[in-house]
């Protein structure tokens, strides 16, 4: 394993968060680590990479100590011909932990980062402190219609148009038309042409193709977690999804929620699949709020094993200090009876 290299970045918590590498296995990864404190682990969603976090790690570094990884086959990690699978990415969140000293983490995932925390939760339950959960893969088959068709032979060819100049300019002109219709696409749009630009090369496209089809296939997201989510009891989990969400839709927020008895939601009325980009001051306000109001899970192997016997929990203890709450922000719909 390699030494910590560096490079540019931003300021936050004291540190700069620069992009640092080390290589676990053979392959070269590279993460974004500041701050100091109990750990959050914050996994981005396909096709991403740890800078979709920018907005929300300086002021989260300021109480904790902030580690965003860059998923194998995407940013500046390596991107072999490799398993793409969610037990393998939950492996490699697990070594990267270990190279780093790292024992238990506040997980937060997004979209596929999301799925990718809850195989890890499911994995090794005894280093997972909290489980958030943003606009998350892993819940429902369904998923938009874009992520289907990029599933289907053919998709890495469809993916290299995208990038010829001829055709960017004819999506940024569907994406201003998207946005000044104001619909549920147009606000996701820019993030997705921007998830485009970040696979400028054919391995780069390779990778994200292998990722995508080992959760998605022409008929939606190909497995779920559902059937394992009585697992999660006793685990403080929080939901968190933007209202116009058109990549995994919002109706997948209130099945976890309901499938998790105890777990929270929040609802970002205004925002797509990337709430905290579009207002990560709130986001940072309601993550801090939720760990400084819950208690890291305890684990027992005893209470897991007698969990995977029985199958159906019982009533769940709440994961605050008090009882458990639905917030305010829920829609109607959304909300607990």
């Amino acid at each position: 394993m390699t030494p910590p290299s560096s490079g540019t970045g931003q300021r936050g918590g004291g540190s700069a968060i620069r992009l640092r590498h080390r290589t676990v296995h053979g392959y070269r990864r590279a993460f974004r680590m500041a701050g100091k404190g109990r750990a959050i682990l914050l996994i981005h969603g396909i096709g991403d990479s740890s800078d979709t976090w920018r907005d929300v790690m300086p002021g989260l570094a300021r109480s904790y100590r902030v580690i965003a990884p860059d998923l194998l086959g995407h940013g500046a990690s390596d991107k072999p011909r490799a398993d793409y699978s969610l037990p393998a990415y939950a492996n490699g969140m697990r070594d990267l932990l270990g190279v780093l000293g790292v024992e238990r983490v506040t997980l937060v995932g997004h979209s596929l980062g999301g799925a990718v925390a809850m195989q890890f939760a499911y994995q090794f339950p005894e280093r997972c402190e909290r489980l958030v959960l943003v606009g998350t893969g892993g819940i429902s088959h369904q998923v938009t219609p874009l992520l289907r068709a990029a599933s289907l032979p053919g998709a890495e060819l469809l993916l290299m148009a995208l990038r010829l100049p001829t055709m960017r300019t004819q999506l940024g002109l569907a994406v201003k038309a998207l946005r000044f219709l104001d619909t549920g696409l147009g606000v996701d749009a820019p993030d997705l042409l921007r998830v485009v630009d970040a696979l400028p090369d054919g391995t780069s496209r390779s990778a994200f193709i292998r990722t995508l089809r080992a959760v998605v296939d022409w008929r939606g997201q190909v497995g779920t977690m559902l059937d394992r989510c009585y697992l999660a009891q006793g685990m403080p989990t929080m939901l968190v999804w933007g209202g116009r969400d058109q990549v995994v839709p919002a109706t997948h927020a209130g099945l976890g929620h309901v499938a998790m008895p105890g777990s929270r939601l929040e609802i970002f009325e205004d925002a797509g699949h990337f709430p905290f980009r579009t207002d990560p001051q709130r986001f940072e306000r309601v993550l801090r709020d939720f760990i400084a109001t819950t208690e890291p899970a305890p684990y027992s192997a005893e209470q897991w094993r007698r969990l995977l016997r029985n199958r159906t929990p019982g009533p769940r203890p709440s994961a605050s200090r008090g009882t458990t709450r639905a917030t305010t922000d829920d829609p109607p719909a959304l909300r607990p009876a």
